[in-house]
């Protein structure tokens, strides 16, 4: 029997019966999951929402994170658990969560509480008011680590042009945006900033942030800042890389061509003044050949993102193909 065909807006009507699927990467956080159900239980409940679902990845925690949110999995229906065998960190986590997700919009929630998930049903009702692709949390009050956050935050605006205050706080996003830019690992930090990258609108909203309960901060230490200023050079080198190789190599192939040719015209001067240098002849081929490289580097790289451009294509064509 041939499958049934369904139409775009029927099809569109069985994807999003689940609006917000609600991504909560867990590790060691035995203690603060119940609360974390209840909250969201509670928050349901006020509002009459039955179009959520949260989704727990415990990350390969050493305590009992996974067995308390799969226990509490088999009381709430809109409650999902997963587990990696191993910590393979927050990013992981939530593209884990991400894979198991049915939901329009998807937002990522910390399970350690210090976020509200009253704030979160605002921002899921403004995303919506605004259609806008991404609204970032930006943490209002007192807080630990504030002055490192004030400079990453400072930092990725002047590299990515980004129009939000703070990049690592709570947020929603169209899953469009999770389905388009690229993650690799502790690349979470960096949503917002490749999401204006990709294109995507951004917004803003301010948000609370409460005292931890239970459990220890997975994210301190000095070496930590080293990290993520690293981890931010890279992926604004990666994303200039991706979208422009030619102008960037050739940009670069340019200057030593440049060089290449400066160098050869003061090697025919000092000739015609009888001082000949074969050093410099060599400093000219190296130049020049060098700029050529990176020219070649550039259009390569064109070739490179053109096929990934096509392939990207395909896969969406092929996805939209099998729901349908």
């Amino acid at each position: 029997m041939d499958k049934p065909q369904h139409t775009e807006q029927e099809l569109e009507k069985e994807l999003w019966d689940v609006k917000v699927s609600v991504i909560v990467p867990a590790y060691n956080e035995e203690e603060n999951i119940p609360l974390l159900v209840e909250a969201f239980e509670n928050l349901f409940k006020k509002y009459n929402i039955d179009s959520w679902e949260i989704i727990i990845v415990d990350d390969g925690s050493d305590d009992r994170t996974f067995q308390v949110a799969s226990e509490l999995a088999k009381k709430y229906p809109w409650l999902k658990a997963f587990r990696h065998g191993r910590n393979l960190g927050k990013t992981h986590a939530i593209l884990t969560g991400f894979f198991h997700s049915r939901g329009k919009y998807i937002a990522i929630f910390d399970a350690d509480l210090q976020f509200d998930e009253e704030d979160l049903y605002k921002m899921a009702v403004e995303i919506e008011r605004q259609n806008v692709d991404l609204i970032a949390g930006y943490k209002v009050g007192k807080y630990e680590k504030k002055f490192v956050s004030r400079v990453y935050n400072w930092l990725t605006r002047k590299l990515f042009g980004v129009p939000v205050r703070d990049m690592n706080a709570m947020k929603i996003m169209r899953r469009e945006v999770l389905e388009e830019i690229p993650l690799r690992k502790d690349w979470h930090r960096y949503i917002v900033a490749l999401a204006w990258t990709y294109g995507f609108s951004v917004s803003e909203m301010p948000i609370r942030l409460r005292p931890r309960k239970f459990g220890e901060s997975k994210y301190s230490g000095k070496w930590r800042i080293i990290i993520g200023i690293a981890d931010l050079i890279a992926v604004r080198l990666y994303t200039i890389l991706t979208q422009k190789p030619l102008l960037t190599f050739g940009t670069i192939g340019s200057v030593f061509l440049g060089l290449g040719i400066i160098t050869g015209i003061i090697a025919i001067i000092m000739r015609m003044m009888g001082h000949g240098f074969r050093p410099i002849l060599f400093l000219v081929v190296l130049l020049v050949i060098v700029g050529l490289l990176f020219f070649l580097m550039g259009f390569l790289g064109e070739v490179v993102a053109s096929i990934h451009d096509e392939i990207s294509k395909i896969r969406k064509t092929s996805q939209k193909s099998r729901n349908l």
